[in-house]
């Protein structure tokens, strides 16, 4: 499923326009965006946490010229999932 089958989905679920889904999901995934930019983590209860971790510098093999290079350290998103969730998923 795409976003663009997800906001459909929504929409028919909630009963609500396709325009105003849109521009719930776009809210809601860029306030997620935007905390995980500040570094914090955002919990939906059943669902599951976002966060950002900080992932260390390390040197690599420029899988090209198999010179070595530096990767410099990131913050990347990392998703939790919620026991919740995963009950939800185990069902049939």
């Amino acid at each position: 499923m795409n976003k663009k089958e997800l906001i459909l989905a929504a929409a028919a679920a909630a009963q609500l326009d396709k325009q105003d889904m849109t521009r719930a999901v776009e809210a809601l995934l860029g306030e997620i965006a935007q905390a995980m930019r500040r570094g914090e983590q955002v919990h939906l209860t059943g669902f599951g946490v976002f966060e950002t971790r900080l992932r260390q510098g390390y040197t690599a093999n420029n899988p090209k010229t198999g010179a070595l290079m530096q990767v410099e350290a990131a913050k990347i998103p990392v998703f939790r999932p919620a026991k919740g969730l995963k009950d939800r998923i185990q069902e049939e």
